[in-house]
């Protein structure tokens, strides 16, 4: 029964808060459109979303959120610097991540973590060679980057879906 009402109740939670924050009214009315809004939603996409592998390793996961801030928020000071900077120093590159992750969920979770680093943008995962085409706006060593991202955000992915 529980399962029914809420298939996926972390993600009914975020809605819910994303919408209390968004909304910026603690009226009743606009709380209660939330919570059906969170108590809906998930039901309506479910046909869309694959089957998402279980987190192996939860802890883990609460300290890559925490590495993924700090990354990002160091790409931000690094595309700006880049950006104001002489554009003909920068050196963007299409580049190719072979994966060794074979779940399609979590493939798109690192295709996403990658695109939320400024500087870098995922294109596509390529399910049949399962390879991650990335962009990137300044590679002067794109081996140093596809290392990059196979050790800082491939790895612990594995680790923390056992995949």
């Amino acid at each position: 029964m529980k399962r029914r009402l809420l298939p996926r109740p972390a993600l009914s939670l975020a809605l819910f808060l994303l919408w209390a924050v968004l909304s910026n009214a603690a009226s009743a009315a606009t709380l209660l459109l939330g919570a059906l809004l969170a108590l809906l939603l998930p039901h309506i996409a479910a046909p869309f979303w694959p089957d998402a592998p279980r987190l192996a390793r939860p802890f883990v996961a609460v300290r890559f959120a925490a590495r993924i801030v700090w990354d990002m928020l160091l790409a931000n000071v690094a595309v700006a610097r880049r950006v104001v900077g002489p554009l003909a120093k920068l050196h963007p590159a299409f580049i190719e991540v072979p994966l060794e992750l074979r779940d399609p969920f979590a493939a798109t979770v690192l295709g996403s973590i990658v695109s939320l680093t400024p500087g870098t943008v995922s294109i596509d995962v390529d399910r049949e060679r399962w390879v991650l085409q990335v962009h990137a706006l300044d590679a002067p060593d794109p081996d140093a980057l596809i290392r990059q991202i196979k050790q800082h955000y491939e790895a612990p992915i594995r680790e923390i879906f056992s995949c």
